[in-house]
């Protein structure tokens, strides 16, 4: 698992960690991937994997291959993204990573 950061809130408030854990626990396969992705390809970051997809749907140049359902793969990282922010914790921390 990944060393928390200074945003995680893991082992703090118990409100939100049961949120957290809520919200983790039902995450498909593709929004763990994700989450794997950022944390270890991405420097923990949303933005960097966001500009790649995005580019990729452009035709710009773009870092790494991800999935084929790169709209699909945007709209996920949005809400993870929103999720962490609302709640000031890095899902990275609350998923098993490889």
């Amino acid at each position: 698992m990944a060393e928390p950061t200074e945003t995680s809130d893991k082992g703090g408030n118990t409100a939100i960690s049961k949120v957290v854990s809520d919200f983790v626990d039902k995450l498909s396969d593709e929004y763990r991937m994700l989450i794997v992705l950022k944390a270890q390809l991405y420097g923990g970051s949303w933005e960097p994997m966001l500009d790649d997809l995005r580019n990729r749907l452009a035709g710009k140049p773009y870092i790494f291959k991800l999935a084929n359902r790169i709209q699909d793969d945007i709209e996920r990282i949005e809400e993870m993204l929103e999720f962490e922010t609302e709640h000031n914790v890095d899902l990275a921390d609350y998923v098993d990573l490889p």
